[in-house]
C-alpha cells in the first residue's frame, strides 16, 4: 500500500512539475504497461500486462474511452510453489473489454470511468462484469504526443463472487 500511495505522489509530483500545458480533450491512441496487486488481504498475486487505450473527443474536456489488453495474474511466494507442487497452473490470462469516458479537470489531471468484461483466456474460464474508476495525469512530451499515468481500482464481479485490484497504467499517447 505504500509503494501504491508514493506512486501517486510521484505522479502529482510530475504534475506540478510539468509544464502548465492544458492537455484537454483530443483524440489519441495509447500504449501501455499495466501492474497491479489484488486487495484481498492474503492473495499473492502479482497483476500484469499491457493495453491499448483509443479516446476521442466529445467536448472541451470530455473524452470518450475504448480499451482492451492483456493480464496476467501470477502467484507469488509460498502459493506459486503450492501449486506448482500440485501441478496446478501458476498464471492465468484475462482480457479486459471496457467502454468509458474520461474528463480532463483542467491543466494535466483528469478522472475516468470504465464498465466492460474481463474474459478469461482459461478453457471453462468465465467472462465476468468490470467496473474501473481512475484518477490520473497526463503530461506533453512533444507535438501531438504524451505520457499518460493512472491509477486505477478495478473490480471484476460475477458467478456469485467479486474481486478487485488497485492499478497502475504507465502508457505512451499518440495524438490522432
Amino acid at each position: 500500500m505504500k509503494k501504491v500511495l508514493l506512486s501517486l505522489l510521484m505522479v502529482a509530483g510530475l504534475g506540478f512539475a510539468a509544464s502548465a500545458q492544458t492537455e484537454g480533450a483530443v483524440q489519441k491512441l495509447s500504449i501501455g504497461a499495466e501492474f497491479g496487486l489484488p486487495t484481498e488481504k492474503n492473495s499473492n498475486t502479482l497483476i500484469v500486462g499491457g493495453s491499448l487505450q483509443y479516446e476521442h473527443p466529445v467536448a472541451k474536456d470530455l473524452n470518450l474511452t475504448g480499451s482492451a489488453g492483456y493480464l496476467s495474474l501470477m502467484a507469488t511466494g509460498d502459493a506459486k510453489d503450492f501449486l506448482k507442487s500440485i501441478g496446478a497452473k501458476t498464471s492465468y490470462g484475462v482480457i479486459p473489454l471496457k467502454a468509458g469516458a474520461k474528463y480532463y479537470f483542467g491543466g494535466n489531471f483528469y478522472g475516468a470511468g470504465e464498465l466492460g468484461a474481463a474474459i478469461s483466456t482459461e478453457t471453462g474460464g468465465s467472462t465476468l462484469f468490470a467496473v474501473a474508476p481512475t484518477l490520473g495525469a497526463s503530461f506533453s512530451v512533444a507535438d501531438k504526443s504524451s505520457l499518460d499515468f493512472g491509477l486505477r481500482y478495478e473490480n471484476w464481479s460475477g458467478n456469485g463472487g467479486s474481486t478487485g485490484f488497485i492499478g497502475l497504467r504507465a502508457a505512451f499517447a499518440f495524438g490522432l
